[in-house]
């Protein structure tokens, strides 16, 4: 009996072992890649961290230069007091605007590919293709689109009589012109979602419908809509999370933030304050905490507001 449980000892320390040499390398990456820096940057949002701040001498400074260093809630009361930072607040929140709009279109689209119509694996495709390319390559695409002298799209108007703005160079129309180009290339990525959805459905739901005489409006605003509630739901909350992130669109649509900085985004000027001429990393820092902060605060309430799983029939 000592024996087989020695044995049965030795066998459970070397699977975990195993186990342990298996898991090491991503908690190794974790710790080095993410929980460091997300640790460091905590302190650094508290300090006047710049390129030139030799970070292995931060024990050795003297007692100027460490109250030159560290600040205190300085980069937090500049923040809220920069001009610059709410008016990329106010521009990322109204890109937002974009995803009911893609919801929309999307769910619209998720539903004509649902049906056994000629060529509809072909539209699948065609539609699914912008969500693969580029984003890069997208941008510069929907730039030449929107150009006020030889755009597409301004020289179809004037086919019609209509002369158009400079759409990337006018204050009042930029942001439209960057959220049509994000809805548009979102839209493959939620249709295909909503088509997963829509082809997984109970059938039962639709036959007891079909039998108590339920017309096709009733049988949508009752069954279908509602059943697809939690794709919905994670729609809303992937949107607003990659929505607050954006970046690329307007960085190569409209450089240097657009004209009276119309087209920057919250992560635009947190990336401009990091790595722009002002190079302020420690208050590009604390920009990002206060992201971090209202993502949470809206994705929390998101959950809150969100109706259990069995209700959605209601």
């Amino acid at each position: 009996m000592a024996n087989t449980a020695l044995t049965k000892k030795k066998r459970w320390n070397d699977e975990a072992m195993a186990g342990l040499i298996f898991v090491l390398p991503p908690i190794i990456g974790f710790l080095l890649f993410t929980a460091g820096p997300f640790l460091f940057s905590i302190f650094a949002s508290f300090t006047s961290w710049d390129s030139m701040t030799d970070l292995t001498g931060l024990f050795k400074m003297d007692k100027v230069e460490r109250e030159f260093f560290y600040i205190g809630f300085e980069n937090y009361k500049e923040l809220f007091t920069d001009i610059d930072f709410w008016k990329s607040l106010w521009n990322t929140l109204v890109y937002m605007i974009g995803i009911p709009l893609g919801i929309l279109w999307a769910f619209s689209l998720a539903l004509s590919f649902n049906k056994q119509l000629p060529g509809v694996k072909v539209y699948r495709v065609i539609y699914y293709i912008p969500v693969v390319s580029s984003i890069v390559a997208v941008s510069l695409l929907w730039s030449w689109l929107y150009n006020g002298d030889y755009g597409l799209l301004n020289q179809a108007l004037r086919a019609v009589g209509i002369e158009g703005p400079n759409w990337l160079q006018n204050a009042h129309t930029v942001k439209p012109a960057i959220m049509v180009m994000c809805v548009w290339r979102g839209v493959g990525n939620t249709a295909l979602l909503y088509l997963g959805g829509l082809q997984n459905l109970p059938k039962s739901y639709y036959e007891a419908a079909y039998i108590d005489g339920a017309n096709g409006w009733t049988i949508f605003r009752k069954i279908t809509w509602p059943l697809m509630q939690p794709i919905t739901f994670y729609i809303v909350i992937t949107g607003i999370i990659g929505g607050a992130q954006m970046i690329v669109e307007p960085q190569i649509m409209a450089p240097a933030g657009g004209p009276d900085y119309s087209a920057a985004t919250i992560v635009f000027y947190i990336w401009q304050k990091a790595f722009g001429s002002a190079d302020a990393k420690g208050y590009a820092c604390a920009a990002a905490w206060v992201l971090a902060v209202i993502i949470f605060v809206v994705t929390a309430i998101q959950f809150k507001l969100s109706p259990s799983s069995e209700n959605y029939l209601e």
